[in-house]
């Protein structure tokens, strides 16, 4: 298996949103981001499947020196021997790389969160940066953009927390704010039991709203210039908040099961986007 059959496997087999959106842009484009969805998938997976922390941390320094010896010319791991052929070409640098990396380390050392301003931190580590990397490669022409990929990132990994909420308490983890827990009088023992109630309704509901206005507030700074370029961005943007919208309509129903799409729903919305420009 050649690197880029490598990664092509690794995007297909995750089965995410992210993948419907690609399958739009051109050849060389395609193969940039699917390289680049590999690479966030291979550090990912670390955090989420190895159940060591310490081997898990070994693993993460391993990408760090792994990235650091691509970006001088020597890849040896097939994602980022797929990668670097792809990083001149649209601007990529080695501290986007390391930043995601970096997310991930959180992960390990951190499972909760004080308040939402320190989310926020996690956050632009492992989407906002994905979203910048990702804008980059669908064509930005605008710098405008960058701020816009940042936003809508935080509204992607907002909606993955909700989501996520039960899957994450079963490895002992609450990304929901600890202030915001207090706020609506949900305690942590209830969350990582998976017990439900109206409290943790009415928390869900608060993280949905935040969720649905910076979706709004990322497609007011998406400059008109570069509207057709990141209509990838747009398509996974469709996918998500129609899920969003799915788990408010599940009545937030996250603890004790995963709610999500379709394949075939995921790829409607994505063609959508893609032929009629509609959400």
């Amino acid at each position: 298996m050649n690197p880029e059959q490598y990664v092509q496997q690794k995007a297909a087999s995750s089965g995410s949103s992210f993948y419907y959106a690609f399958l739009f842009l051109p050849k060389e484009r395609r193969a940039a981001i699917t390289a680049f969805y590999a690479f966030c998938r291979e550090v990912d997976d670390v955090v989420d499947e190895v159940s060591d922390p310490g081997v898990a941390r070994t693993k993460l320094a391993w990408w760090q020196s792994e990235v650091s010896k691509a970006f001088a010319g020597t890849p040896s791991h097939p994602v980022m021997q797929a990668m670097m052929p792809h990083v001149p070409v649209y601007g990529l640098e080695e501290r986007q790389f390391q930043a995601i990396i970096e997310g991930c380390q959180m992960d390990l050392e951190q499972t909760r969160y004080l308040d939402f301003a320190g989310l926020q931190k996690y956050c632009y580590l492992v989407a906002g940066v994905v979203g910048e990397v990702s804008a980059k490669i669908f064509g930005q022409t605008d710098p405008a953009t960058t701020e816009y990929a940042h936003k809508l990132g935080l509204a992607f990994q907002l909606t993955n927390i909700i989501r996520d909420v039960g899957e994450d308490a079963m490895m002992g983890r609450i990304y929901l704010p600890v202030s915001e827990l207090q706020q609506f009088d949900v305690k942590a023992h209830e969350i990582l039991n998976r017990k439900y109630s109206d409290n943790f309704v009415n928390l869900m509901r608060f993280q949905a709203e935040r969720a649905h206005k910076l979706y709004d507030e990322a497609f007011a700074l998406l400059p008109a210039a570069d509207r057709r370029t990141q209509k990838p961005g747009l398509m996974m943007a469709s996918i998500y908040r129609t899920l969003l919208r799915e788990i408010e309509a599940e009545d937030f129903k996250v603890l004790n099961q995963r709610i999500s799409l379709t394949p075939l729903r995921k790829l409607w919305l994505a063609w959508k986007m893609q032929a009629l420009g509609r959400m």
